[in-house]
């Protein structure tokens, strides 16, 4: 396969899985699958700010500011001043939200794996993600350094 068809399945598996897994987390539990990611990086995150989401799901401080806003106004997560600095705050979740968090975890890695089981075996999982993994610490890099 050509690294050009390779993208390609790569960028469609990867839109087909997300949507699958956003449809189902919005049918469960109200949320679609870039408010669980995020909620995901505030509770893994010791004083996470909006330029931690910026930084792990690369997205524009606009894009992470707007949707830490409507976590916020739906009472999943709450600001918190930053004693260090007071242009930003910390995040954290509400009762609310790692409740929600908590309850849609199996949801969310039931979703996956059911869309993978019979296709990719836990070995080739491992083998991928190790890829994926070392191809995103590649792009990162090279976005640093330009």
């Amino acid at each position: 396969m050509d690294v050009g068809q390779w993208f390609i399945e790569l960028v469609r598996a990867e839109t087909r899985l997300y949507n699958a897994v956003d449809g189902r987390l919005r049918a469960a539990h109200g949320l679609s699958a870039g408010q669980y990611e995020i909620l995901q990086i505030i509770a893994g995150t010791a004083n996470c700010r909006v330029l931690d989401i910026v930084r792990e799901i690369a997205i524009t401080v606009g894009a992470a500011s707007k949707a830490v806003d409507r976590i916020e106004a739906a009472g999943w997560c709450r600001r918190r001043a930053n004693p260090h600095d007071r242009r930003s705050s910390y995040l954290v979740l509400t009762d609310a939200g790692q409740q929600l968090l908590a309850a849609a975890t199996p949801t969310f890695e039931q979703e996956i794996a059911g869309r993978l089981a019979g296709v990719v075996g836990e070995d080739e999982r491992a083998q991928s993600g190790q890829t994926l993994a070392a191809l995103r610490r590649a792009l990162e890099r090279q976005q640093r350094e330009t």
